[in-house]
């Protein structure tokens, strides 16, 4: 029989001893061939510890369940396009709102003109929320909404929304993701601080536990750690670590393990490294059963890990967008043959705007072609008994526990996000990425490799954003005319008031500028549950008397304060990567003859106006200008204009980067622009970047915006056209490489 040692005399001679062993961005060396002395054993499908899927039929039985996150402009034209889309196939719904919506601001809030019905849809009250659901029966449909800010009001207009279409709490089915500890770390849509935000969190699995059997109470998601540039072992023991977290703040507040783990699930991004994406999957079931038997759980669907999973928005690129629809089909069947239970599969435009009906098309069809035509849910884990995915998942598992044992050490992950550690880390990850990319280390095909002479130009959704909001603020003032305002104050107190006390007899929530002694790791001291001061319960009392989104909101906030970050840009993780690169030589040493003309470095304003919070881009964007010798400052999330203004005048800048990623560009940055020129300081540069239509370029420019670089620009060629507009004679950057 021929032997491992054979095969390896065989492979060195054809490849003349060159060493075929590749190393991953997670540090992990993969062999380039795998027996059946790498993989262990790892059970069957439907037991513990559920590596091969969380039910013995899987697919065979029941396929998993095709979603499209969907929301935008209003709540009639979603409503619209979940119709057509169930019509067409599809077998759940997964709403997406606006950042108006998730920052707990109605429409007609003054910081946010650019955003309202742009990256999602409206929802200011359960008269949206009603529209939203016209004609899609919720004791029969189930429903994911991606939220977590403002959580509260979301979920309370929902219920209410069953209950008015003839629906009780203990019908309705879905997944409500409640997942704060992320929001901190990487995605940023939060409210208010962690404490407070994990009371938040802890109200609501008692009170869906208790009044709302078939609900998931929490969608703990690893998606957006995968968008902010985690690496596979980053995302699997930060998911895992938020979820032990979860688990251990609701067990305080009195819960037992097996009344609400169950309803738990989890939410996975999946991008193109195509085995360690499908053993991820298997690793994340592996772990969270460890976990779960850790914590006391006995009842075996307590230690189920279900997830649903999203193709990566990171992965999909403006050049050449085409090539996306091949990613995307890779990525989706990487989930499917890893196990999920639901999927959301990206469209081919969404580097660059939403989905039109055209792309939202294809890429719902790639789910019901994988599904009818491939035989993938005829067999079982079809990928058991993989060397490679055997031994890559133990790996996997390895690595991730490491991590979530640090986690550990540093009392939790509320702990560990507090001291910024899991932030780092990612950040890191995304630099290192970033560099790799633009060496062309990481190939990217038609972006760094095998790029396209013309690009051709598609046609995006554009959503007339000021029609949306005046709509908005006209359905606002009739909600409010109509209702029983003496009841609703009422409603709006008693929440307040529930968030001054905790959801048990004996103490009170610490707040902003308390010195009250907590006991319990809730910030409140362990007691009977008192259901009156649940959050949820309350703020349902509030919607039924048509307390709009940021009443509610505001009625916590007076209590809990309102959470505010400023990002610290990573150092020497890019420069490193760059270390004997001629084009970054050069860039150095144009930032070193700019700073000796100004005499200062030349500063640049990393600015994120409006409410979206997602600044992968505008940190990766932070760091690597800092280790090119800029005087790189970023400034605080969710920025208006104004504010920009003041603190680029404030610091003297002598640009401004406008990071853009939820489609508020147009109206931001120009009002930036027209705001530097009547403060007299045209002379500040701005230039913009980010999720930004090719279509749109010409009307900034129009607006004066000296540079626009998209998804895929190099990050050192863009430096050397900031040293231009800056007046250094920089030499092309190509001929350097």
């Amino acid at each position: 029989m021929t032997s491992y040692d054979d095969w390896k005399k065989a492979a060195d001679k054809e490849v003349k001893g060159k060493d075929l062993t590749w190393h991953t961005p997670e540090g992990i060396a993969v062999k380039p061939l795998y027996t059946s002395d790498d993989a262990g054993d790892p059970g069957l499908p439907g037991f513990a510890p559920f590596t091969r899927g969380v039910r013995a039929s899987m697919y065979a039985g029941r396929p998993w369940t095709i979603r499209q996150y969907a929301g935008f402009s209003t709540a009639e034209e979603s409503n619209a396009f979940y119709r057509r889309n169930l019509a067409a196939g599809q077998k759940g719904l997964s709403v997406a709102f606006d950042l108006a919506t998730h920052r707990g601001y109605d429409s007609d809030h003054p910081r946010v003109v650019g955003d309202v019905g742009k990256a999602g849809v409206a929802i200011d009250s359960v008269e949206d929320m009603k529209i939203l659901f016209d004609g899609i029966p919720l004791d029969q449909m189930s429903v994911s909404m991606t939220m977590n800010g403002a959580v509260i009001p979301i979920l309370a207009f929902f219920i209410v929304a069953g209950e008015e279409q003839g629906v009780s709490q203990a019908q309705l089915d879905g997944t409500i993701q409640n997942d704060i500890l992320k929001e901190f770390m990487v995605r940023n849509t939060y409210i208010y601080p962690p404490e407070p935000s994990m009371r938040i969190v802890s109200d609501i699995i008692a009170y869906t536990s208790a009044h709302m059997p078939k609900f998931n109470s929490i969608s703990i998601s690893g998606y957006h750690m995968h968008e902010a540039g985690a690496t596979a072992v980053q995302e699997l023991a930060f998911t895992i670590a938020d979820g032990k977290e979860y688990v251990q703040r609701a067990m305080a507040s009195g819960l037992d393990i097996d009344a609400f783990a169950g309803r738990l699930s989890f939410f996975f991004g999946i991008g193109m490294n195509f085995f360690m994406e499908v053993s991820k999957l298997r690793a994340a079931r592996t772990l969270w059963h460890r976990v779960m038997d850790g914590l006391g759980a006995k009842d075996e669907r307590s230690k189920m890990l279900r997830t649903h999973c999203q193709t990566s928005g990171v992965s999909l690129q403006e050049q050449d967008p085409y090539n996306n629809v091949v990613r995307t089909t890779i990525e989706a069947m990487a989930a499917t043959l890893g196990g999920t239970q639901s999927l959301h599969t990206n469209a081919l435009d969404e580097a660059i705007a939403l989905p039109t009906e055209f792309s939202a098309r294809i890429a719902r069809n790639t789910q019901i072609i994988l599904t009818e035509e491939t035989g993938i849910t005829k067999v079982v884990d079809p990928l058991g008994g993989s060397f490679y995915v055997e031994a890559l998942t133990a790996e996997l598992v390895d690595q991730a526990w490491k991590i979530i044992g640090e986690v550990d050490e540093l009392g939790g992950m509320t702990k560990a996000v507090a001291s910024g550690m899991p932030k780092r880390l990612i950040e890191e990850a995304a630099a290192a990425r970033q560099a790799r990319v633009d060496k062309g280390e990481d190939v990217i095909v038609g972006v760094n490799k095998y790029r396209l002479g013309t690009e051709e130009q598609l046609d995006t959704l554009d959503i007339d954003n000021d029609a949306v909001r005046q709509g908005q603020i006209a359905r606002l003032a009739k909600t409010r005319a109509a209702r029983d305002e003496a009841v609703c104050q009422r409603a709006l107190t008693a929440l307040t008031e529930a968030a001054r006390h905790s959801p048990f007899e004996s103490s009170e929530v610490e707040t902003p500028g308390s010195s009250a002694r907590t006991d319990g790791p809730l910030g409140v001291a362990r007691g009977e549950r008192n259901f009156e001061d649940n959050l949820l319960a309350r703020a349902i009392d509030a919607a039924r008397a048509r307390a709009t989104l940021g009443e509610i909101s505001d009625a916590m906030e007076t209590v809990f304060g309102r959470y505010a970050t400023t990002p610290v840009p990573v150092k020497g993780i890019y420069g490193s990567a760059h270390e004997f690169d001629a084009a970054w030589a050069l860039v150095v040493e144009g930032v070193d003859a700019v700073g000796r003309r100004l005499g200062h470095k030349p500063r640049v304003l990393i600015a994120k106006m409006g409410q979206d919070g997602h600044d992968r881009g505008a940190n990766v964007v932070a760091s690597a200008f800092s280790d090119m010798g800029f005087d790189a400052i970023s400034g605080p999330l969710f920025q208006t204009p104004e504010e920009t203004l003041a603190l680029a005048l404030e610091k003297d800048v002598d640009a401004i980067g406008a990071s853009s990623l939820a489609a508020g560009h147009k109206t931001n940055i120009p009002k930036l622009i027209h705001l530097l020129r009547e403060a007299g300081r045209p002379d500040i540069k701005v230039f913009a970047g980010g999720v930004i239509p090719p279509q749109d370029y010409e009307f900034l420019r129009d607006a004066g915006v000296v540079g626009i670089y998209g998804p895929g620009s190099n990050i050192v060629e863009c430096a050397g056209d900031i040293l231009r507009l800056l007046g250094h004679n920089m030499p092309p950057l190509g001929e350097a490489a």
